[in-house]
Formats: structure tokens, C-alpha cells, sequence
């Protein structure tokens, strides 16, 4: 007989970790072809988020198929320390992510959009698709956001974990409260 293992919280309140697609996720999915490489544009927005969820004591991974030093730059700017570009196969990196963030699969957040992020959707706690996501990818995810990918989706979904795990109202307190 099987034992069906139980968690005491929900699995957004678990989250400690928020790991990233960028293409279709951080970005609208566009990408701009320049003389001297890749061009990518970020939602301001997103990049706020990230700041509030690494003040309230979570870590944040970037991990993508592609190579660009416009990701690079963007997490340099957003204290991300951990990013993994180049991925081919997606699930193995992000348990290497797992391991060097010292959190479990169950703790992590996952948000992707195409069918390289399926794998790594079934494996972790909290699975999340943007709302501009492939159909399949949306049907991997336990939450699917209002906003598309590059439009605040980031956001989104960090005001929705962090609300939930009561940690939004103290970080607010520093801009007057919401």
C-alpha cells in the first residue's frame, strides 16, 4: 500500500524560493536582433517584485534556454545571484538551483509559459503558468495569472505569495502602507 505524504500548509504558503523563466515570462517573449546581440525588454514592474521578495527573506533563480547578456545585466541589477542560461534540458538545472538555494522542489515557485518549462512545472511545489502561456503549460500549473508574460505576471505572482504568507503589509509600511 502507498502512503500518501501530507503537507501542513498550502503550497504558496510553503514558497521560498521563486524560480524564473525569462523568454515568455521576465519578458514579453520578443526578441530584438542588434549588430552587438540580444535585446530584451523587462517590466519595471517585475523588477519591484523581485526587490520585495528578497526582502522578505526569499531567493530568486532565473533559469533559461537562451544566452544573453541582457539577462545577465537584469539580474546583476536585481541581486539575483543565481541565474542558469544555456539550459537545454530544464529539470536537471533546476534541481542544481535547488540544492544551491538550500530549498526542496515542494519549496519553490516555478513560472513558465512554453513546453520547456513542463517538466519543471510537474516538479515543484507551487507551479505557475503566465496568462499567455502554451496550453499544455497552462494545464501543468496549479495557478495560471491574469497577466502575460513581460506585463507584470512576475508581479503577480509574488504580491499573490507574499499577501498570502502575510509578509506584504510589512514590506508596504516603508512607502505608507497599501
Amino acid at each position: 500500500m502507498q502512503t500518501i505524504e501530507t503537507h501542513p500548509l498550502p503550497a504558496h504558503l510553503r514558497v521560498r524560493a521563486l524560480v524564473l523563466d525569462v523568454d515568455g515570462v521576465m519578458t514579453d517573449g520578443a526578441i530584438g536582433i542588434l549588430p552587438e546581440g540580444e535585446a530584451k525588454a523587462f517590466h519595471v514592474a517585475d523588477g519591484q517584485a523581485i526587490k520585495f521578495f528578497q526582502r522578505a527573506g526569499h531567493q530568486v533563480a532565473l533559469l533559461t534556454g537562451r544566452r544573453s547578456p541582457s539577462v545577465e545585466r537584469r539580474a546583476s541589477e536585481l541581486g539575483i545571484e543565481v541565474v542558469v542560461q544555456d539550459a537545454k534540458t530544464k529539470l536537471p538545472e533546476l534541481k542544481a538551483i535547488a540544492e544551491r538555494l538550500g530549498v526542496s522542489l515542494d519549496e519553490i515557485c516555478y513560472v513558465g509559459d512554453d513546453m520547456p518549462d513542463i517538466p519543471c512545472l510537474r516538479a515543484v511545489g507551487l507551479p505557475v503558468a503566465v496568462a499567455d502561456a502554451c496550453e499544455p503549460a497552462r494545464r501543468a500549473a496549479a495557478c495560471v495569472l491574469r497577466r502575460p508574460g513581460g506585463r507584470g505576471a512576475v508581479r503577480e505572482v509574488v504580491e499573490w505569495i507574499l499577501k498570502s504568507q502575510g509578509r506584504w503589509a510589512a514590506l508596504m509600511e516603508r512607502y505608507g502602507g497599501e
